[in-house]
């Protein structure tokens, strides 16, 4: 039965690949147009990592001393970077190669790569970290993968080139997938691998957040220069917050009380108030942030992502930034 299942996986991640290779103008860098950033911070809040897609490498900082620890070079298009749980290990994404990386935390050498397609996009893993959810922006696919064989469990089509934005519910039932084509968002169970539903009324949707307790979601409207918060149970869009101009973020911070909006174009991070739905607070002194935001468990600190790979520290108490990780 173990053959079976993983021979079954194989074929899946092959499905993957053959999907992507099947969509017109594939090529190798056939999304080099597409651009965005990408910083995950491990749980400790110690090492933070770091991508462009318009750059070749990934930066690995040691955030307590705000120096480089590391470089690892050979990517083609990097996408999206997420942290296991227990923040022993990382995973890259490259939609140029079709490649997730995994690197150990500790040396940065290579502890894996997982067989996603070309056009691999965000990723997400589960609480426990045993599966990855990924999405394929040329394929319309999101495929899920075992962490253990690094190999796919299942390839969900139905979507219309899901980039960076997926999350999952904090009970871990629902997988959220944006799609650029049709600015909406695809629902999928979990438990079935599933489409369950949609939700729509966006504008060019860039980065989503949702509640602990499930019931609200934040998306990064850049089309319309806002935040719409959306009824999780409704599937519906109920109001929405003018921030600056070309937001890419919504980054919810730990207590869950302000989401932070990173403006492109205003080279400003928009802090809202969860509780009165206002802008409170605007940061200035950034360089094209997008959606890479990440925080301090203590809630005391923002880390910024800057167009040239440095990271900008901000001090929530002073909504300014007061020191700047250089790569």
């Amino acid at each position: 039965m173990t053959d079976v299942r993983t021979s079954l996986r194989a074929l899946l991640a092959g499905a993957a690949l053959l999907l992507t290779q099947n969509q017109p103008g594939f090529a190798a860098g056939f999304d080099g147009a597409i651009k965005n950033n990408a910083l995950a911070l491990n749980a400790a809040g110690t090492v933070a990592a770091v991508s462009n897609s318009e750059e070749s490498a990934v930066i690995v900082y040691d955030v307590a001393k705000g120096t480089v620890l590391r470089r690892l070079d050979g990517f083609v298009t990097p996408r999206n970077i997420v942290f296991a749980p227990d923040g022993a290990r990382f995973y890259v994404s490259d939609s140029g190669t079709g490649r997730i990386t995994v690197y150990e935390t500790g040396t940065g050498k290579e502890a894996g790569v997982l067989a996603a397609g070309p056009g691999a996009f965000g990723t997400v893993l589960s609480a426990d970290g045993t599966k990855l959810y990924v999405n394929n922006e040329a394929a319309s696919t999101l495929t899920v993968f075992d962490t253990k064989t690094m190999l796919a469990d299942a390839v969900i089509p139905g979507f219309a080139q899901p980039r960076q934005g997926v999350k999952l519910s904090p009970d871990g039932k629902t997988v959220f997938v944006t799609n650029f084509l049709g600015d909406k968002i695809t629902l999928v169970d979990t438990a079935t691998n599933k489409i369950t539903g949609e939700i729509v009324g966006f504008e060019k949707l860039r980065a989503i957040s949702i509640t602990k307790d499930g019931k609200t979601l934040f998306a990064a409207n850049s089309g319309r220069n806002t935040i719409g918060v959306v009824d999780v149970a409704a599937r519906k869009v109920t109001s929405e917050v003018a921030v600056g101009k070309d937001p890419y973020g919504a980054a919810l911070t730990p207590d869950g009380r302000f989401v932070y909006s990173g403006n492109l174009k205003d080279n400003s991070l928009s802090v809202i108030d969860t509780g009165s739905l206002k802008v409170v607070a605007t940061v200035t002194g950034l360089n094209e942030p997008r959606q890479a935001i990440a925080f301090s468990a203590d809630n005391a600190h923002a880390y910024v992502l800057n167009r040239d790979l440095s990271v900008a520290v901000v001090d929530r108490a002073k909504n300014a930034v007061v020191s700047t990780m250089k790569p």
